[in-house]
């Protein structure tokens, strides 16, 4: 019998109309029996799995898309290690995809979809229920990411570099209290609540497209690696950026990295950025990791601890 396939697009993205992503949706159609739906809200995608369907979902989409089906299949209780989600990667960054060992061509993905195995992965869950699949950041990562959507569409790719380079300019740092399992981080030298550049919570080890914000996070491990930065001096500012472009901002005196299944974050209102869709700050956060509370279809070839 044919595998049944919800395949998920973002209407506003407009990838249900991308050449590569037909070539993906015939290979799919070829050995499936596909349904193709096209949502542009949380309220749509709601409304979608509210159905009791059989059908596997399949995510057409980057970081973003994921994050959003993601969210509504845990709202609707249908988030589980045991129903597998396919990721036909089509956003700027592909993060996730990128850390699993996902292929990036579009027809290959889609073979990964039918062939592939599944692989439990972590989950990262806010203080509301939210869920994160790869990465949360607070500080001028979320600036950048603000900045980098309005130039996605204009130069794609190297939309985040650009932004990260405008907002770590012109960001001056945030008074946090960082926690992870209860335990206060601050850089060296300093003490908390302590004036941070960038906090980052990964599942996984990239942000924006490769950027090694967590070089060593493996998303499915059960910790999450904790990224500070209190580099925000001009001077500290342009030198952390270099450093994290090149993965070696872990090695800086400003920097922090620890590892711990909850997280906190209090002090002054920041900006978050949760698998790039950037929220407004408050004057806290938390978030704890689930281990293996999903899984993903990946190459019955890629070794899981890559």
């Amino acid at each position: 019998m044919a595998q049944r396939l919800l395949v998920v697009v973002n209407a506003a993205a407009g990838t249900a109309d991308d050449d590569a992503v037909a070539a993906a949706l015939a290979a799919l159609r070829a050995e499936a029996d596909v349904e193709v739906v096209a949502t542009g809200s949380p309220e749509e995608l709601d409304d979608l799995f509210a159905v009791d369907d059989d059908r596997r979902v399949v995510v057409v989409g980057g970081d973003g898309s994921l994050h959003a089906v993601a969210r509504a299949l845990s709202r609707a209780g249908r988030l589980r290690p045991d129903d597998p989600v396919g990721l036909i990667g089509r956003g700027t960054g592909n993060d996730l995809a990128r850390a699993v060992g996902l292929p990036l061509e579009p027809v290959a993905a889609a073979r990964a979809v039918l062939a592939g195995v599944p692989r439990p992965l972590d989950l990262l869950r806010d203080e509301e229920g939210g869920v994160v699949v790869n990465a949360v950041h607070a500080g001028v990562g979320a600036s950048a990411g603000r900045r980098a959507h309005g130039l996605k569409d204009a130069i794609g790719p190297a939309a985040y570099p650009v932004g990260a380079a405008i907002a770590g300019l012109t960001d001056a740092g945030w008074e946090l209290d960082v926690r992870v399992d209860g335990v206060p981080v601050v850089p060296p030298g300093t003490e908390g609540p302590a004036r941070l550049l960038m906090v980052g919570i990964c599942n996984g080890p990239t942000i924006g497209g490769g950027t090694p914000l967590a070089p060593g996070a493996v998303p499915d491990d059960g910790l999450a690696d904790v990224v500070v930065c209190a580099a925000t001096g001009p001077g500290a500012r342009v030198a952390f950026g270099a450093a994290l472009r090149a993965g070696t901002h872990v090695e800086r005196d400003d920097v922090r990295l620890v590892r711990g299944r909850e997280i906190t974050v209090s002090g002054e209102p920041v900006e978050l950025d949760a698998d790039g869709e950037v929220r407004e700050g408050r004057g806290s956060h938390a978030w704890r990791v689930e281990h293996h509370a999903w899984s993903l279809l990946v190459p019955s070839g890629v070794d899981p601890s890559a």
